[in-house]
This record gives C-alpha cells, sequence and structure tokens, in this order.
C-alpha cells in the first residue's frame, strides 16, 4: 500500500464511517488465502480471504456512537452490565441495544456438556494457564507486528498496565465457573471487547502515528483477531503438549470448545473459526507462524511487560528472569528481536530442568532429578509469574469503548 493511501485516510478519517472505511485499499496476503472453510466449525463458507473481512455488524453502530459523541453515555450505561444473564440498562440507544443482544447469544453449536468440561479442565490446570496466557499469549502479542502497532497507537498504549488487565479478563472469565451461564462473564467480556475493536477500526485510521507504521488502512480485520486466538488457546496447548503434561482428549477437545465460542462471539464468522486442534494448527501455520516479527512498538511493549513483576517479587520476578522465560518459551528468535539479553544462570536452567521439574509435578517421575534446589525454585516461580497474570484482576475492570487514540505527546504509564 503507498503512502498517498495512508495520506488520504488520513485526511479523510475524521468524515468516514466504518463501512466508508472498509472501501479502502487492503493488505495482499503473502500467500494467497487457502485454509478451507470445511474445517470450520460451519463445516463451508465463502473462503473470502479474512484479511479482507472485517465487522460490519458492529462497526457501523459504533462509528455512529463515537461521532455522535454518545460513548461516555454508553460507557456509563454498560459499567452496570457484569453477568451474561443481566438484561441490558436501560437508556442505551436502539440500534446499539438491536446488536447486543443479537451478539450476546451463544451460537447454535454451542455445546454446554463440552463448556462444563472446559470449567473441570481450567480448575485442574489453572496454574500452567495463567502463566501461558501471561508469557506465552502476552508476550507473543508483542512479535504480532499489527496487534503491537494497534496497541501502541491506541488508547490502550498509553496505560498499558490497564491494557494488560482487560486482556487477562478475557483469560480469566473464560477459565471461571459457569463462564458462559447467566451468572458467568465471559459473554459479556467478549461483546465490549466486540465493541472496543469496532471502536480502535473507526478511530486508528485518524492517528497520523499509526497510519505512516501500519501496512494496512484499517485494523483488526477477521484474520488478525484469529491470528491473536491462535496466541491464546492454539499456542497454550502447543506448549502443553510440549511440556508432556497428560490431558485427556475430551479435555482437550472441551478446552478448545470454550475458545470456539468465545470467537464467535468476538464476531469471528464461523466459517473461519478452526473444528479441531489440528484444524488450528493448520490455520495458524498460515496467519500466524509467518508473520511473527519484532518491531520498534513490540520491542517498547514488551519491555514494560517485563517490568510487571518487580511489583509482586523482585527476587524471583525480576525483569531478567522474566526475560529468560520469555526466551524458553517463544525462542531465541523473538527474544532476541525483542532485545532481552541472554541470562546464563537462567537460561541453562529453564532449557535442562523445566521438563524433569513438570514430569514430576504430573506423578510422571517418582524423584526429583537429582538437585532438589531448581525444583523448588521453579515450583515458587511458577506460582509467582501466574501472581502476575492474576494480580491485574484485583480491582474490578470495566472494558469501556475508546473515544481517541493514544496522545503521544504524553509519557506511557
Amino acid at each position: 500500500m503507498d503512502g498517498l493511501n495512508r495520506r488520504d485516510a488520513l485526511k479523510v478519517g475524521g468524515m468516514l464511517g466504518a463501512f466508508g472505511a472498509l472501501t479502502l485499499t487492503t493488505p495482499v496476503r503473502a500467500e494467497p488465502w487457502s485454509w478451507s472453510p470445511q474445517d470450520s466449525v460451519a463445516g463451508s463458507g465463502v473462503g473470502a480471504d479474512p484479511m479482507t473481512v472485517w465487522d460490519p455488524e458492529a462497526d457501523g453502530v459504533v462509528a455512529g456512537l463515537i461521532d455522535r459523541g454518545e460513548v461516555p453515555r454508553v460507557n456509563e450505561l454498560l459499567r452496570t452490565w457484569t453477568r451474561n444473564g443481566h438484561a441490558l440498562p436501560d437508556g442505551l440507544p436502539t440500534e446499539l441495544r438491536d446488536f447486543m443482544e443479537y451478539a450476546r447469544r451463544l451460537p447454535h453449536w454451542a455445546d454446554p456438556a463440552q463448556l462444563d468440561t472446559a470449567i473441570q479442565f481450567n480448575k485442574k490446570r489453572g496454574l500452567y494457564l495463567g502463566v501461558l496466557y501471561g508469557f506465552a499469549s502476552g508476550m507473543m502479542s508483542t512479535v504480532i507486528p499489527k496487534e503491537a502497532r494497534a496497541v501502541y497507537y491506541s488508547k490502550g498504549g498509553h496505560d498499558l498496565k490497564d491494557r494488560i488487565s482487560k486482556t487477562a479478563k478475557l483469560g480469566y472469565d473464560i477459565g471461571s465457573n459457569n463462564a458462559y451461564g447467566p451468572d458467568g462473564e465471559m459473554v459479556v467480556t467478549c461483546v465490549k471487547t466486540r465493541l472496543v475493536h469496532a471502536a480502535v477500526r473507526h478511530l486508528l485510521p485518524q492517528s497520523p502515528h499509526w497510519v505512516h507504521s501500519a501496512e494496512e488502512d484499517v485494523p483488526i480485520s477477521q484474520n488478525d483477531i484469529m491470528v491473536t486466538w491462535h496466541s491464546l488457546p492454539t499456542t497454550v496447548m502447543k506448549h502443553l503438549t510440549a511440556w508432556k503434561v497428560p490431558i485427556p482428549a475430551h479435555e482437550s477437545a472441551a478446552f478448545l470448545h470454550s475458545w470456539q465460542v468465545a470467537a464467535h462471539l468476538l464476531g469471528v464468522r464461523d466459517e473461519y473459526i478452526p473444528n479441531s486442534w489440528a484444524s488450528a494448527n493448520s490455520q495458524a501455520a498460515q496467519v500466524l507462524d509467518p508473520i511473527i516479527a519484532a518491531t520498534p512498538e513490540g520491542a517498547k511493549l514488551a519491555d514494560r511487560l517485563l517490568g510487571l513483576g518487580a511489583n509482586i517479587d523482585f527476587a524471583l520476578l525480576s525483569k531478567p528472569v522474566l526475560g529468560a522465560f520469555t526466551r524458553f518459551l517463544l525462542g531465541d528468535t523473538i527474544a532476541d528481536g525483542l532485545s532481552i539479553p541472554r541470562e546464563p544462570v537462567w537460561d541453562p536452567l529453564l532449557r535442562f530442568s523445566w521438563g524433569p521439574f513438570i514430569a514430576v509435578r504430573e506423578g510422571l517421575l517418582s524423584a526429583v532429578p537429582p538437585l532438589g534446589d531448581p525444583y523448588w525454585l521453579l515450583d515458587e516461580f511458577l506460582r509467582k509469574a501466574a501472581l502476575i497474570y492474576l494480580s491485574e484482576l484485583r480491582m474490578p475492570i470495566s472494558i469501556e469503548i475508546p473515544t481517541m487514540n493514544r496522545d503521544m505527546s504524553q509519557p506511557p504509564r
């Protein structure tokens, strides 16, 4: 996409509604889109490249709210909508209410039995999930170029801690008791996040900083959402499998199903949602693996993420230790791209002791080989690293529609 298109997009950005914005030039995939919709939960579809598809159902509604100045009032009303079974608050604009009533419905293919099994899996594996959501998925987001730029230049880039807490809420809510039930919060979290995505699609094309760094004219396509989705369940299951954590097949399928439902509620078309782990892995190989790369924006975000541990336990969760864990999870190429230094003690400790440590925890080995101190140290690290993730959820979190991009003249918090 050439600079003229970017400048034109910026000039008219304030006047474009979301539907208008979608007529602009869109980036071309390096390889043609080839993932078959037959491998999706829908089992069929038109096969359109998701890089050229956004969320018109939400985009037009939210663009109107922003342009009419109605967002502050809407956010105030939606703070009271916290449980899946709650009625929407009175006073919402009619088009927003109609959209949200439609968007909050579970898909017809949602399986309550599988969702119940997913709750049990999350209870059993919560410690691992907290660490992986926080460090494998969280740090991976900094090397997904489009996501890193969108976060960095949007309002969320100003207060990264607040942005992290809202991202953590998604992982926490999906693992909570009755996540999709009337007293759960996952439906609420997904629908509100879908509204935020629509707002960012409307606002970021008005940011000169984003316009001059981005490869696309409109952010957060269906492809981008699925890239982020794969950084969560697909990446988590990849690591659990590599660690040889024993997971019964029905629990693995249930965990996937809970995230399939989440993708639907986030506005992803069913034809793009994988129907199995094999399908998920094949899609990730096309949309996630080839695009992983460090960017200046991502490196800055990663540096701030690695500093979060100091607030909990500086000794075990210092920046170098968390950097070593990032290197262990995501590999040398990503870690080097983010300028994460190599650690002479923790790098080899994780590389050589993590596998036996997990085997002992899972009862696959009867004795700690051959040193007890590394086992204790890694166990404490695992617990405290999960605490970083959970610590962001101590205060009530309200996911709200933004009305502005990041003010680049102000230092981030």
